[in-house]
């Protein structure tokens, strides 16, 4: 798998503008990643977490988790 830098660094920024909000950042993230990602980035952001998710900040990896634990089964 190559590894998605472009979706690793918006979702580190995401998570970055979270943090610095009051509330649980990772549901902020999780919350705008569901609602403003195409569904093929989840998809693939999602995979990168199930790889080990280098390179996510622990916002952004805690986010794509409940992103994960929220969808759908297959």
């Amino acid at each position: 798998m190559t590894r998605p830098d472009r979706l690793i660094y918006m979702a580190n920024q995401i998570a970055a503008f979270f943090a610095a909000q009051p509330g649980d950042a990772a549901i902020g993230v999780a919350g705008h990643l569901k609602s403003f990602w195409d569904p093929h980035m989840r998809a693939e952001i999602l995979a990168w977490r199930a790889a080990g998710g280098e390179g996510l900040s622990p916002v952004a990896l805690e986010a794509v988790a409940r992103l994960e634990a929220a969808a759908p089964a297959r």
